[in-house]
């Protein structure tokens, strides 16, 4: 487990507005929360981990691979262990949910990445 400060890169926002997620980067990838990804997609935290752990036992992804536990510091101001998924899990997990947000990141993304590559 590592204890780290992410560094913030970008903020995404849908064009309407209505989903602002801080989008986090750390060892040059995306790192999303469940319950991130959940209000990204507009669905469940129960959604995303079913969809994940199909994402696993099919073996699109390896989840040493793509999970990585971090201590954060919540507003309460005590350190928890988050696990956190890298990008090619959230698209992975965006294209399980099929969902128009999920669409308006995959492509928000792919822009932003190949600014970065």
């Amino acid at each position: 487990m590592e204890q780290t400060k992410f560094n913030e890169i970008a903020f995404y926002e849908t064009e309407d507005g209505k989903i602002k997620i801080n989008v986090l980067f750390e060892n040059e990838n995306l790192w999303l929360t469940q319950k991130l990804m959940a209000q990204l997609f507009e669905c469940s935290v129960d959604n995303i981990s079913l969809h994940l752990k199909n994402i696993f036992e099919e073996k699109e992804l390896h989840k040493n691979s793509v999970v990585e536990e971090y201590s954060v510091t919540a507003s309460d101001g005590k350190r928890y262990k988050t696990k956190h998924y890298s990008l090619e899990a959230v698209i992975s997990v965006g294209y399980r949910v099929n969902t128009a947000r999920g669409t308006q990141f995959r492509i928000w993304a792919t822009d932003k990445l190949k600014r970065y590559i």
